[in-house]
């Protein structure tokens, strides 16, 4: 079908120090892809990456093993060898604008200082190819950003991101078929969903410390100068 993707890349750093770390979402999921697909993904020393297929004309599954500065080396070879368009690639990656848990697919657009996809990019002479998009988190501080990708992420951030693999997995099979706007509709719609579900436990926390605050404004200064104005000039008349 034209428009269907035949190549899915995933992005990450080879090695045990790297496995683990934020910037290796990509792998993640790709992996996770491979094994409920049973694809083997097994070295290939021609394109310096992981490589396996789904089926004996299925899509591709790469996930390069030149470091994320050199990504594009092995998705220019193999693209070029079995003339796959960028329309046709899929590239998965981690993305530091979105929270952990968070996942979004969208075709084109800036690389956001992203070494991985720069290197795609130049390589393949385009930014046409689809992206899908791993929340990570920010840090906060751009200058630590280099630091923040290469480190492992909190239990809770880890969960996050994995269920956020889950979804997108599910919706794989469509952009297989060439279906993305399905697959867009699918994922973003589980986004939409979620974002209310994140601000509730913020609003009890609100009220709480609003009730609070008339409390002591009420007692003390009402009370005092009752009794003082009132009954103390009383007082002080029957005196005299």
């Amino acid at each position: 079908m034209p428009g269907a993707i035949r190549l899915v890349v995933g992005l990450g750093n080879p090695g045990k120090d790297y496995e683990r770390t934020r910037h290796n979402a990509g792998f993640w999921l790709l992996e996770r892809f491979a094994v409920q697909s049973g694809v083997a993904l097994r070295k290939d020393g021609k394109y310096q990456a992981l490589v396996g297929r789904l089926g004996t004309n299925g899509a591709w599954l790469v996930l390069p093993q030149s470091f994320m500065n050199a990504s594009g080396r092995a998705v220019q070879m193999l693209a070029g060898f079995f003339k796959i368009p960028a329309d046709e690639i899929l590239v998965v990656h981690d993305e530091l604008d979105f929270a952990p848990g968070v996942a979004k697919l969208k075709q084109g657009g800036g690389i956001a200082g992203h070494n991985g996809l720069k290197d795609i990019s130049q390589r393949l002479g385009s930014h046409d190819y689809w992206r899908l998009r791993l929340g990570i988190g920010h840090p906060g501080d751009k200058n630590a950003v280099a630091d923040y990708v290469l480190q492992r992420p909190s239990a809770a951030d880890r969960e996050a991101i994995d269920g956020a693999i889950g979804r997108s997995t599910e919706i794989l099979p469509l952009c297989l078929a060439g279906d993305m706007q399905g697959a867009m509709q699918k994922l973003h719609s589980y986004v939409e969903k979620e974002k209310p579900v994140e601000k509730k436990p913020e609003q009890p926390v609100e009220k709480k410390l609003v009730e609070k605050k008339p409390e002591p404004k009420v007692e003390a200064p009402l009370e005092k100068p009752a009794a003082k104005g009132l009954f103390g000039s009383l007082f002080s008349r029957t005196k005299k």
